[in-house]
């Protein structure tokens, strides 16, 4: 394992270990609105504190990019954090949360952890080296078709202005396939596609840190990660289709019809 993705799945795993203890008393957490139907807990901070701290202590002079505490300045390599991924699933003990790094270096994903901590399930990714689930190797399914499909999706409970459009997109893609699962913890759906366990996933309006670990996982599992006009402006617009090739332009195409202009790079 490279040395900085075994930093950060060290981070990880101690970040899922503030999550477990804290869940054991979940109805005493102190929780606050970030904004609508947007929350946040002292577990959030905690685990956020605990990864950045062991991140600051292997590597002083990088950047951080975090859910809770934002951007702080470094050098070339930023860490781009998600402590918990998942926070209301979390609050209502849905058992669907996950911790989320990925390590960018002047633009380029370059390694990624996504940790499940309640099935103790750890998925890498180094950039070249191949996706891993433990110490198996996983790769994104050969699905070419619709037909028997199993898709993920998240809804746009931040972004509701787009509800319209995406319940055409849903519709679409559900008449078609075999299921649509929405779990709740977007970074571990992405994980899914790339060890096989979905066909694909698409959602509307995510943020760097509930993505960029999955993306780099789903790039190495032999999977392919777009924006809504097939480019690749994703992080900044947080539209995102992820599948096999083949697959990704099936759920493009069937998308497509139900896109607005805001939903398009350059879009508002």
């Amino acid at each position: 394992m490279h040395p900085m993705l075994n930093i950060a799945v060290r981070a990880a795993h101690h970040a899922g270990d503030i999550i477990m203890r804290s869940s054991e008393n979940a109805s005493s957490i102190k929780v606050d609105r970030k904004g609508k139907n947007d929350f946040v807990t002292e577990v959030d901070r905690f685990a956020e504190r605990e990864i950045i701290s062991i991140l600051r202590n292997a590597y002083p002079d990088h950047g951080i990019l975090a859910e809770e505490s934002g951007h702080h300045d470094g050098d070339d390599y930023t860490w781009i954090i998600d402590p918990l991924d998942g926070t209301t699933n979390f609050l209502h003990g849905f058992p669907q949360f996950s911790v989320s790094i990925a390590l960018k270096h002047k633009g380029r994903l370059e390694q990624a952890v996504i940790y499940d901590p309640l099935r103790q399930e750890t998925f890498t990714a180094t950039r070249g080296g191949g996706a891993m689930l433990g110490n198996r190797r996983i790769r994104v399914t050969n699905q070419k078709s619709m037909k028997g499909s199993l898709l993920g999706t998240g809804f746009p409970f931040k972004n509701q202005q787009h509800l319209e459009a995406y319940l055409g997109m849903f519709s679409s893609l559900f008449k078609e396939s075999a299921g649509i699962r929405r779990a709740g913890s977007a970074a571990l759906d992405l994980a899914y596609v790339a060890a096989g366990r979905l066909d694909g996933f698409w959602e509307i309006g995510l943020q760097p840190w509930d993505m960029a670990a999955g993306v780099l996982l789903i790039r190495e599992a032999g999977g392919i990660v777009t924006d809504f006009d097939n480019g690749g402006t994703y992080l900044e617009s947080g539209n995102l289709i992820a599948a096999n090739t083949k697959m990704r332009q099936i759920i493009h195409n069937a998308i497509r019809p139900h896109m607005t202009d805001a939903l398009l790079p350059g879009g508002s």
